[in-house]
């Protein structure tokens, strides 16, 4: 009896891991925009794409379009920051996030080529 009941717990054991694990994978692909078929958290991080999902073809970003990238993200994170200062930084423009008393809370990057953002601090 002692045996088939450690059995028992033993399959709900793992019955409980299959199934937590697959609610976590499931979050995880919704968060990344993978069941939406936007691979990548397209609504997240912005990313400059063409229909056909190709970046070669596009033009490089400009220094006040790389200004308007990281103000919309900001600004959907928190509308109270502002943009301050914009530099070219060779393969990427690095862009000053400031808050009211134009204090940079954050520095982020701008990828030239493809308009991805970069974490810089």
């Amino acid at each position: 009896m002692k045996k088939l009941s450690k059995t028992l717990v033993m399959g709900i054991v793992i019955l409980s891991i299959a199934a937590i694990t697959q609610f976590v994978w499931t979050d995880i692909a919704a968060a990344c925009g993978y069941n939406s078929g936007q691979s990548g958290g397209s609504g997240y991080v912005p990313q400059r794409r063409d229909s056909n999902g190709l970046l070669a073809r596009k033009s490089a970003v400009s220094q006040e379009q790389a200004r308007d990238l990281v103000s919309g993200y900001v600004k959907k994170l928190n509308p109270d920051l502002e943009i301050g200062k914009v530099t070219d930084n060779g393969g990427f423009y690095e862009v000053e996030v400031v808050d009211a008393g134009n204090e940079i809370v954050q520095l982020l990057g701008v990828d030239k080529r493809s308009g991805r953002l970069i974490l810089l601090n």
